[in-house]
């Protein structure tokens, strides 16, 4: 059993499993964080980004000046962003069965997989993973195509040329693996060799192993796996959440405010404590909760897809959210929130919605800008199946399940595909924007960027916990704007993870090896690792593991008329054998044990068969022996049958019975008997009778 890591992201994984001959991908998550070495792509030119001066050497030569540019002590690409795409020289990829998604954030790079690697398998999604997928795939591939860039960046990809550049370009890994955005058919193909699966829906894969998906709790159909043979059985948990309980009252909890919360005026303090007691709601009755007691009794459990700020409470983070939203906009400011057009942009309108009166924010505009905008929240409403239980009764009331639907309606938050058309004539300010990308590098975010970043009256938030903020910003500086970074992140924290393991108590424990040592800027928090006992195994990027477990047993299933031709024989109290004569008939990985082929009846002719027509002969099989031989018994019978020489030497291994007169050896061993004799053949039959009156047939 071997894991081969083909992704350095602990929480965009892309892993394969070989086990039982079967070849099984687990996600193929996209490393996004390589675009914010690039420039943004603006929707209409942006003069300052395109005065940006070109990026000159030490020794003042200017060959790279066309390709990167210089903006406030940072260079960056002048090219269309391009991704960190999965290992794909580690295994060759046509051999993998199937892929297993586990969330749709895990599928961004399902198409670089599937119409580049020779792959020819099945996909197993969830319908919700697979339609939000699309969405997403679809506003990353429109935000992109909308604004071509003429210019193609590669000289600065050549390994003596990168180690001249500035950090982090001189740093970044695998540059030679960065690739541009694939397009809508690729997508298209991709898309159609999923297969549809459902919540504990059983899997058969060649008859070797079979997968079920569970659900992890984390997003609209997200899902772990359980992947098992008849003797072994394997998890694998990405992306998952158990917040399952309500927290204590939040009026009194002071060690969740953070410094900016604390500085919030009276008439603010009742809408601030207002929105987290209410949080729970949001993040624990929106979907189905998280499958734990399917994990129990697993050999090995392979763990990806933990919260990357366990040190942030999603409570705290979404209070901090609505209260600088709130302040920005009395101010008179407009607030941008940068987002992905599913997901956590569905928690924080349903908070807003429920506060936006008591924080009179009623004559405030929300607008959703995104080329999926529309269809991203008509999909949210009618995955009913996926809800957790409170959320499908409203739909049967009829009641849509998110309140969203009610604030389009009384028109507080409108949609939009793009800044064009329509939106221009609704535009008010101040105002609230939710838009992508949240890298900051493309899609219409860069619009409101360029015209908002100049004033301090306007805030942007930044909710997305893909992406280092000040990373992020870094082209747009100086920026005039405020900016607070509220990271909401609800997949499992290690104090979580600690509990889960104990519960489930897996046989191994397999993890990327950033959970298996504290964060580099916090080396002394030692609880922010995975600890179980034994230790979790870890991996890296292009390293392969061979698992801490061996297949020991295999199933194999006998015909009815076989097991009527068996006659057990009791050789102990409790204990019977019988021997089989069988023909082992292997076929899908399922092995059959069927009667043997009767002999062929000779021919009525004396016609001569042809060798191809002999069938081969089943010779009847010699019956087996058990049993022990008691040496002093033993003794008394060869005496009876006229051995009178009879001589007893014990061994380390058993005895050895000598007749002198006859010259002739009996060695007696716990597993076996050997008669030893000069040429006798009569005398050695006689002696091999005597023995097997001792011994069972069977």
């Amino acid at each position: 059993m071997k894991l081969y890591c083909l992704s350095g992201h602990p929480t965009l994984p892309c892993n394969v499993l070989k086990f039982k001959s079967t070849t099984i991908m687990l996600d193929c998550g996209l490393d996004m964080t390589s675009t914010l070495n690039f420039l943004p792509m603006p929707l209409v030119q942006s003069p300052r980004l395109s005065k940006l001066p070109g990026w000159v050497l030490k020794d003042g030569s200017t060959f790279l000046d066309k390709e990167l540019k210089e903006c406030s002590g940072h260079v960056f690409v002048d090219s269309v962003p391009e991704f960190c795409l999965p290992e794909t020289e580690l295994l060759d990829l046509s051999t993998v069965d199937v892929i297993l998604i586990s969330n749709y954030h895990c599928m961004m790079a399902l198409p670089y997989i599937t119409e580049y690697t020779g792959f020819t398998g099945t996909v197993y999604a969830t319908e919700p993973t697979v339609q939000i997928g699309r969405l997403l795939m679809e506003e990353l591939v429109n935000s992109i195509e909308r604004v071509p860039k003429a210019q193609s960046a590669s000289m600065w990809k050549n390994k003596e040329v990168q180690r001249l550049l500035p950090a982090p370009l001189k740093d970044a890994v695998e540059v030679s693996m960065w690739r541009k955005c694939y397009t809508m058919p690729e997508v298209n193909a991709a898309l159609s060799k999923i297969q549809l699966v459902g919540y504990s829906q059983k899997i058969e894969l060649f008859g070797a192993v079979q997968v079920t998906p569970l659900s992890s709790g984390y997003a609209l159909g997200s899902s772990n796996w359980i992947i098992q043979s008849h003797y072994e059985k394997v998890s694998y948990v990405s992306g998952s959440s158990l917040l399952t309980t309500h927290p204590q009252t939040l009026c009194n909890d002071n060690n969740i405010l953070s410094g900016t919360e604390s500085k919030l005026c009276s008439t603010n303090q009742h809408f601030f404590i207002g929105v987290k007691s209410c949080l729970s709601d949001l993040f624990l009755h929106r979907i189905m909760p998280m499958d734990q007691a399917s994990l129990k009794n697993s050999d090995v459990l392979i763990l990806t897809g933990l919260t990357q700020i366990p040190t942030a409470n999603p409570d705290g983070m979404v209070g901090e959210f609505c209260s600088n939203l709130a302040m920005t906009v009395r101010n008179g400011g407009n607030v941008l929130v940068p987002c992905y057009p599913s997901g956590v942009i569905y928690d924080l309108l349903e908070c807003l919605y429920q506060y936006i009166d008591s924080a009179g924010l009623s004559n405030v505009p929300f607008y959703f800008i995104s080329p999926v905008a529309n269809s991203s929240l008509e999909f949210s409403q009618i995955f009913a199946e996926w809800l957790c239980h409170n959320k499908q009764t409203k739909v049967y009331l009829p009641e849509p399940p998110f309140p969203h639907a009610e604030l389009i309606q009384t028109n507080k938050l409108k949609h939009y595909p793009s800044i064009h058309g329509d939106f221009s004539n609704d535009f008010k300010q101040p105002c609230v924007v939710f838009t992508g990308h949240p890298s900051l590098r493309f899609g219409d975010v860069v619009h409101f960027m360029e015209l908002w970043g100049k004033s301090s009256l306007n805030t942007v938030i930044f909710t997305e916990p893909d992406f280092s903020y000040l990373d992020a910003l870094a082209p747009y500086q100086p920026l005039a704007m405020k900016c607070v970074y509220c990271p909401i992140d609800t997949r499992l924290n290690f104090i979580q993870v600690s509990k889960l393991l104990k519960e489930v108590q897996p046989l191994h424990v397999v993890c990327p090896e950033q959970y298996t040592q504290p964060p580099p800027t916090q080396s002394h928090r030692t609880d922010l690792m995975i600890d179980c006992q034994p230790p979790p195994m870890s991996y890296r990027r292009a390293e392969v593991l061979t698992l801490p477990y061996k297949r020991r047993y295999e199933k194999i299933e006998i015909m009815p008329e076989l097991a009527d031709s068996l006659v057990p024989l009791e050789i102990k109290p409790g204990i019977s054998l019988a021997t089989v004569s069988a023909v082992l008939h292997t076929k899908d990985n399922k092995h059959v044990l069927q009667l043997p082929p009767k002999p062929p009846q000779p021919p009525a002719s004396k016609k001569r068969k042809r060798v191809s027509d002999d069938v081969p002969e089943c010779k009847p099989l010699k019956p087996l022996l058990s049993g022990s031989i008691p040496v002093d018994q033993f003794v008394q019978t060869l005496e009876k049958h006229g051995f009178s020489d009879v001589k007893v030497e014990d061994t380390a291994k058993g005895h050895i019975v000598l007749l002198q007169e006859a010259e002739t050896l009996i060695q007696i061993e716990e597993d076996s008997t050997h008669i030893i004799c000069d040429n006798d053949e009569p005398l050695r039959v006689k002696l091999r009778d005597l023995v097997l009156k001792f011994l069972q047939k069977f």
